[in-house]
């Protein structure tokens, strides 16, 4: 910012370097800023001429300076000479005032340096124009040296020109003396103003009488500042000494030839010899022939003939000259009423205004811009004529660029955005709006045309209403987010809602149906289908406007409406719509196409999303069913393989905890089978790794130990056992009473009640042995557990059981069916009813019968033997391998009580039990010796 304020402040410096030196300190710099050199004019081309801008009030003006270094070739008496007539015609310009005549907005003031005056703002001089550029800036400024005349300005400039002669004669009593093209200025807007009045001449008689104009006889020896133009001079000046009104008009003649040939003049004079060359300018003017007015057109070639004539009596005066039809032209008449038009009441401009379209397609465009745009947007103030106005000023908005109207109509255009009143200025800017919003930029369309669309929206005017809703679209991708919600669409919608025009709410819904594409999906969604539901009227043209913003919305790339709001708003309201009675065929298939098509994408969606849920559920089976056969596969793994070391390694100490094992298994199970947590997971993840590489392992093979002889062991033993069992029951014996509950049978044995039953754990006693996990074993009459032979059973209270016992069915064992905990027991006790062993009753009485310590080891092994009952389910049951280690737990008092595995069902002890185990340990010894 900085370096481009420096950059300007070093051009107007050297703009302005010329004017420094000439211009300061003379007071018109006091209350004018100077500015650039655009021009020249005066006598001799020696006036500068400035842009400048009043400090008080920014006014545009044009300064003009007569440097005095022009003059200092001369003598004093010489200069003072020249600056008395400078001052003089300056004077006389500022006391003067008419439209014709250049305006002076300050008066001379002289400094040491200078003259300096400020006028209106101009464009240049007539001789400029013509190509006479002495004392112009260099280089030559490119708005002169490409500025061309039109026809229509070189018709009304010699207009104007006329009728400012016309009033110097008619009113002021003057001759101007002087009227060249350097004294004739084209101001900012194409006018042709007169200044110069160096040479002017007063007439000496009173008003009422014939004006009588003294003249001065030429002096070659005055500097030629001090001297008319020759040029352009009547001859009369010269050869007879006098002058009168018809000598400006025979300088107008030498004018009008000179605007036509290109700024020559039509006779060179001699100034050294001027009285021959009049002498000799005499003769031809008396013999002008067409040739020398060639240039000049036809129409108005007489009457500059009869201007160059040399009587001054043939000449016509001003105000003949303002009448020829040379002057008659559409544009020359259009430009000078603009000229009058402060003295037009409303209906005389109202007129005007209404042709003025015709006329201007025929005016050059910039004759346009400088001449009548200014007076058009001038009216602008005045309320009733802007109607009239405003189409115009549109009118010529088109022909210029968008840098032009953005400089020279916008800014008045501001003003009339916000006028209200008459209604038809609203109604002019909405025709236009394409234009508008073509060449407005858009912070204008925002604070200026927006505001003024609001106010359509909501005017009483249907016609103004249907204008606005129908340009809408055309700019609504220039309208911001914020204010299309907030405000344009609430009004779109009241306006639908509120009028009574069937017209205005068909074009309100088909001006929401073109924005939609601008508009937030869920705004849509929440605010703008929600308001179709709260239309009242049900015509034809409105249910069709309402089926088409939902069709576009549904099928829009970026709204779409979700399946949510079609099954719930959309459908409901859509189906009952397309059975209105109004409806024709056409427009119901219409309603039915979309119904069927919103329908089927219904369908297709929530079916995708069912199939979805579907798929995703048979997944998680899938993946539940895979990690509950991982995790059975790694417990039967160390099922087995905790099977077989508990089966040869484990202790009595093992036995006991037997029953916590069980439980603490069964907590484990149900941890399993109940939802696990991502560290669970984890772990479960770390165990299967570690059973993959037990599978990768070499698997134990627990039949490496010799198996067979403890078979044909056991197979001894059982036989013996049977025979043993035979010779006892004939042996009569005191018939003791035997309790028995569910269909089990306790003998009471050496006092103590030996019905087992022991769970075993899945997950720690599983092997390949045929016999089922959980099983109960069932009294044969009496049961005692065995042990080796150096063991006391009954020697005292810690001996609870039996350790490292190796038991294996045999073949005559009966192969039973799987069961259930429940039902395992009654069954078995009916199909396998123990017999009557009442006559061992009597066998711990008081005969006590000697039996050896061989013979009941004998039967007790028989027992065990007769209660194994094959597993559930097992691929081996029936078969002949390694059974599962038992707890035999050797309580006093212990009977299917003690068994975990019957423990919720009550089953009685044995009336004459044992109390303690020293006297069974007695009583033996008593039995045996």
């Amino acid at each position: 910012m900085e370096s481009m304020l420096n950059k300007l402040k070093s051009t107007v410096t050297k703009v302005t370097a010329d004017v420094t030196s000439a211009v300061m300190g003379n007071p018109v710099t006091r209350e004018f800023d100077v500015g650039r050199h655009i021009a020249s004019g005066g006598n001799g081309l020696a006036w500068k001429i400035f842009n400048g801008t009043k400090k008080s009030t920014k006014q545009e003006v044009a300064v003009f300076v007569f440097d005095k270094k022009l003059i200092d070739k001369y003598q004093k008496f010489e200069k003072d000479q020249i600056i008395d007539s400078l001052k003089r015609g300056v004077q006389q310009l500022t006391r003067l005032r008419h439209p014709r005549l250049l305006t002076v907005q300050h008066p001379l003031e002289e400094s040491r340096d200078c003259l300096a005056f400020c006028t209106e703002p101009i464009c240049a001089s007539l001789a400029n124009v013509l190509g006479s550029w002495d004392n112009l800036p260099s280089p030559l400024p490119s708005d002169i040296k490409e500025y061309k005349l039109y026809d229509v300005e070189t018709k009304y400039g010699l207009l104007q020109v006329s009728e400012g002669l016309s009033f110097l004669h008619s009113s002021v009593k003057m001759v101007h003396g002087n009227i060249t093209p350097e004294n004739i200025i084209l101001n900012k807007s194409g006018a042709w103003k007169i200044m110069g009045f160096d040479f002017c001449i007063q007439s000496t008689n009173p008003s009422e009488q014939e004006p009588k104009f003294p003249c001065k006889e030429w002096d070659p020896n005055l500097p030629s500042l001090c001297l008319p133009n020759p040029e352009y001079l009547a001859p009369e000046y010269i050869l007879s000494v006098s002058c009168e009104t018809a000598s400006d008009m025979y300088s107008l003649g030498a004018v009008m030839y000179a605007v036509f040939n290109k700024g020559k003049p039509i006779f060179e004079v001699n100034k050294q010899d001027i009285y021959k060359s009049f002498s000799r300018q005499l003769d031809q003017l008396s013999r002008l022939s067409s040739n020398t007015l060639q240039n000049i057109p036809e129409e108005v070639r007489e009457h500059v003939k009869l201007l160059l004539n040399v009587a001054p009596a043939v000449r016509p005066d001003a105000d003949q000259m303002t009448k020829i039809p040379f002057f008659d032209d559409v544009g020359a008449m259009t430009l000078q009423y603009f000229d009058s038009l402060f003295q037009r009441d409303n209906l005389q401009k109202s007129q005007f205004f209404k042709g003025l379209p015709k006329v201007l397609p025929k005016l050059p465009k910039r004759v346009i811009i400088q001449r009548i745009l200014p007076c058009l947007t001038s009216e602008f103030v005045n309320p009733d004529m802007v109607p009239f106005v405003l189409p115009n000023v549109l009118l010529i908005a088109e022909e210029c660029t968008k840098e032009e109207y953005i400089r020279l109509i916008l800014p008045d255009l501001g003003p009339v955005f916000k006028q209200q009143e008459p209604i038809q200025i609203l109604l002019i800017f909405l025709q236009k709006m394409d234009l508008l919003l073509t060449k407005t930029p858009p912070d204008e369309i925002k604070n200026s045309v927006l505001p003024m669309v609001y106010r359509a929206l909501e005017a009483p005017s249907i016609q103004i209403q249907e204008l606005c809703l129908n340009i809408i679209p055309t700019f609504a991708n220039l309208i911001d987010y914020p204010s299309m919600k907030n405000s344009l669409i609430p009004r779109i919608k009241n306006a639908c809602l509120q009028t009574s025009s069937l017209a205005v709410r068909v074009n309100s819904l088909v001006c929401l149906g073109k924005i939609l594409e601008y508009l937030d999906k869920w705004f849509v969604l929440d605010d703008i289908l929600p308001f179709l539901q709260q239309i009242p009227s049900k015509e034809p043209a409105v249910l069709m406007g309402i089926l088409g913003i939902y069709k576009c919305t549904f099928t829009h790339k970026k709204l779409g409406i979700t399946k949510e709001q079609l099954a719930g708003k959309v459908l409901p309201h859509l189906i009952p719509l397309s059975i209105e009675n109004n409806l024709n065929l056409n427009q119901f298939n219409s309603f039915i196409c979309v119904i069927k098509d919103m329908l089927n994408r219904l369908e297709a969606e929530h079916k995708t999303k069912l199939e979805q849920l579907h798929v995703m559920q048979e997944q998680q089976k899938s993946l539940d069913i895979a990690n509950q056969m991982s995790v059975s596969e790694e417990a039967r793994s160390n099922s087995t393989s905790n099977q077989i070391d508990k089966v040869f390694n484990t202790s009595g100490t093992d036995l006991l905890t037997s029953g916590s094992d069980s439980k603490e298994n069964e907590m484990s199970s149900k941890q399993k089978k109940a939802s696990l947590t991502l560290e669970e997971k984890q772990k479960l993840a770390k165990e299967q790794e570690q059973a993959q590489k037990l599978k990768s392992q070499q698997p134990l093979k627990p039949q490496a130990t010799a198996i067979t002889p403890p078979v044909k062991q056991t197979k001894d033993l059982t036989d013996t056992l049977i025979d043993t069992m035979s010779s006892l029951t004939s042996h009569s014996i005191n018939k003791a009473k035997v309790a028995s509950s569910n269909s089990f049978t306790s003998v009471p044995s050496m006092g103590v009640g030996m019905g087992f039953s022991s769970p075993i754990d899945n997950t720690k006693r599983n092997i390949t042995n045929g016999l089922n996990t959980n099983m109960g074993f069932q009294t044969a009459g009496f049961s005692m557990g065995a042990g080796p032979t150096t063991q006391n059973f009954f020697s005292g209270p810690s001996a609870t059981g039996a350790t490292k016992m190796n038991i294996v069915p045999t073949a005559n064992m009966p192969n039973y069916s799987p069961m259930n905990a429940a039902s395992a027991i009654s069954p078995l006790t009916q199909q396998n009813r123990p017999p009557d062993m009442s006559a061992l009753d009597n066998l711990f009485g008081p005969q006590k019968p000697k039996v050896s310590m061989k013979q009941l080891a004998q039967q007790k092994s028989s027992q065990w033997v007769n209660q194994f009952v094959p597993p559930q389910g097992s691929p081996s049951a029936g078969s002949s391998v390694l059974g599962p280690p038992m707890n035999i737990i050797g309580q006093p008092g212990f009977g299917i009580q003690g068994n975990p595995f019957f423990a919720p069902q009550n089953f009685t002890q044995p009336a004459n039990t044992m109390t303690n185990s020293s006297s069974a340990s007695n009583d033996l010894k008593d039995l045996f010796g």
